[in-house]
């Protein structure tokens, strides 16, 4: 069957179309935000990256890209250096003098939020996924997450019925200097609840540790998140500069658990749901080690 003229213009024309909107999508991306690039990476568009944020070290392959720095002390030489046709970050990216310096060199700058909850997170897949032109598989993939979430809170109300919630403190440090403590309305407290934590802290956003801070604290759990040091060390140090924490009912019972710091930063990642899922086992090991036992 031959088609007629109209129709193969028809054909030839969405054909271009197409390929010209394909063109006019960035193709020279810098992220400034961790879970930001972790999702540029988990829709397949890692190569479009040309330089990432401090933050951004998930997956491995992001370190060799170069770097532009700490999200919240950004050059704008060093970005355009870089020659990128997109600047994406969340709110917590800047200074804002540098965004408007970035913005007047013809640089598309595209802010996300980093509110961490899931309504925020499909907002911000929806907006990377048409800023990639792959709207479809953003769609897919928050639906697994969102998946992943429920199934996490299911497994975290069954094991409530058979143990109280702990609870905890999450402490925020520097090769073990004085920690941040992880308050009310920020990315680490969701995390806490979602695992099944109660966080024991009662302050709104994050406060420098202090003795008097723990005063009539008693934690079953403590979990610390290092910006310098992992494993052992950071644990060590951790313990060697605030001695007081030896003597919380966590320390004692050896229930002091790690998080990379890199999930607190930036709004939702893509690794949450395994990290949730670990923390929730050291917060209910009998119910851990009994699913363990039945398989």
């Amino acid at each position: 069957m031959r088609l007629s003229t109209r129709a193969i213009a028809l054909c030839v024309g969405l054909l271009v179309n197409h390929g010209a909107v394909a063109a006019e999508l960035p193709q020279r991306w810098v992220s400034a935000g961790g879970a930001l690039s972790e999702w540029v990476s988990a829709l397949g568009s890692e190569s479009r990256l040309v330089g990432v944020d401090t933050t951004s070290q998930h997956p491995e392959s992001l370190k060799a890209l170069p770097s532009v720095g700490y999200q919240r002390q950004l050059s704008a030489e060093g970005i355009l250096s870089l020659r990128p046709q997109i600047l994406i970050g969340t709110e917590e990216m800047g200074p804002p003098p540098v965004l408007s310096q970035i913005r007047s060199a013809g640089v598309q700058v595209e802010l996300f939020s980093a509110q961490p909850d899931l309504a925020t997170l499909e907002r911000n897949l929806q907006h990377l996924g048409r800023l990639l032109g792959n709207e479809a598989q953003a769609t897919t993939v928050f639906q697994d997450y969102q998946q992943q979430i429920e199934q996490q809170r299911a497994w975290v109300a069954a094991a409530q019925v058979k143990q109280k919630a702990p609870g905890v403190l999450l402490l925020l440090g520097h090769a073990g200097g004085k920690p941040l403590i992880a308050g009310k309305d920020t990315a680490a407290d969701w995390l806490l609840q979602q695992a099944g934590g109660r966080n024991l802290s009662t302050h709104t956003g994050y406060k420098p540790f202090s003795v008097e801070s723990l005063a009539g604290l008693t934690p079953d759990v403590l979990v610390f998140s290092d910006r310098a040091l992992t494993g052992d060390a950071a644990r060590s140090a951790l313990f060697k500069e605030n001695p007081i924490l030896a003597s919380t009912p966590a320390a004692k019972a050896g229930r002091v658990l790690e998080l990379d710091p890199t999930l607190l930063v930036g709004g939702l990642g893509p690794r949450l749901p395994q990290s949730l899922a670990t923390l929730s086992a050291g917060f209910y090991p009998a119910e851990t080690s009994a699913a363990t036992a039945a398989q």
